[in-house]
């Protein structure tokens, strides 16, 4: 899976602790969905996507190899 996290975060002038705390997770999870060592729950994806003011579907993509 892709994601446009750090992009859109920086856009939205947040930091990833910001980020982090409105999701209420840790920055270093924030860190993680970023760097794609770590794929989010449904919940918290949506939490990100309403954050940040975006469609989950404008963060988050599955690569071909995600779809069976």
């Amino acid at each position: 899976m892709r994601n446009r996290v750090s992009e859109l975060r920086r856009q939205a002038h947040m930091t990833q602790e910001a980020l982090a705390r409105g999701v209420g997770v840790s920055r270093q999870t924030v860190n993680a969905i970023e760097k794609g060592r770590y794929n989010p729950s449904l919940a918290l994806a949506l939490k990100m996507a309403r954050l940040l003011g975006q469609p989950v579907e404008q963060i988050f993509t599955l690569d071909d190899e995600d779809i069976g």
